[in-house]
C-alpha cells in the first residue's frame, strides 16, 4: 500500500470512490451527496485550503481523506477539518483508514497545521487521536445535528486552547446539510 498527498489528476477516481463507498454504507442519495461534495471540494476549493491524502494499491485509489480550511474571526491558528473519508468497501476493516489518517495527520503536523477537527464517530476517530470537544471550545460553522461527534486534536506541542470568533468553512461545506 502506498500513501500520497494530492489528487494528482484523479478527481474523477476520488469522486467515484466516495460515491460508491457512501452509497454502499448509507444509500444512493447519501452517495450522490458525498460524491458531489468531493467534486466541489476538488474543483472549487483553492489548493492552499484543501489537503487530499490517498491510499493506493496496485495503482488504484482504495482510500482517501480530505481536509479543508476552517478560519476563525478572532484566531489566527491554522485549523483544518477532516471530511469526508472513504475506504473502498472491499478494503474496510483492514486498517487502511487508520493508516491513511495516521499518515495524513503526521504530514499536517510537519506542515505546521495547529489543529485538526472532524465531525464523525468518536469511536472510530479516537483511534487516531481525536477527542470530543464542545462547540464552545471550538465553534463549528453551523449548528451540529450530533454535537457528540465534534472532535479535535492539536497537531503541535502547544496546549490546545479555545478557538475564538465565528467559524468559516470552505464554500463546498458552506451548507447546514453537512453539519
Amino acid at each position: 500500500m502506498k500513501f500520497s498527498q494530492g489528487a494528482q489528476g484523479r478527481d474523477q477516481a476520488l469522486v467515484e470512490l466516495f460515491t460508491a463507498t457512501f452509497t454502499a454504507a448509507e444509500g444512493a442519495s447519501e452517495g450522490t451527496l458525498i460524491g458531489d461534495l468531493v467534486g466541489n471540494l476538488l474543483s472549487r476549493t483553492p489548493a492552499p485550503d484543501r489537503h487530499v491524502f490517498t491510499a493506493e494499491f496496485d495503482g488504484a485509489v482504495i482510500g482517501a481523506a480530505i481536509f479543508s480550511r476552517l478560519t476563525y474571526d478572532q484566531d489566527d491558528r491554522s485549523v483544518l477539518v477532516l471530511g469526508p473519508v472513504a475506504v473502498a468497501t472491499e478494503w474496510q476493516g483492514q486498517g487502511v483508514g487508520r493508516q491513511l489518517l495516521t499518515h495524513a495527520l503526521q504530514a499536517l503536523r510537519e506542515a505546521g497545521i495547529d489543529i485538526a477537527v472532524t465531525y464523525g464517530d468518536p469511536n472510530y476517530y479516537s483511534r487516531v487521536g481525536f477527542a470530543p470537544v464542545t462547540t464552545t471550545f471550538i465553534p463549528a460553522p453551523f449548528a451540529l445535528q450530533y454535537p457528540e461527534g465534534w472532535l479535535a486534536q492539536p497537531l503541535t506541542e502547544a496546549e490546545m486552547t479555545p478557538l475564538k470568533g465565528r467559524a468559516h468553512c470552505v464554500e463546498a461545506f458552506n451548507d447546514a446539510t453537512f453539519w
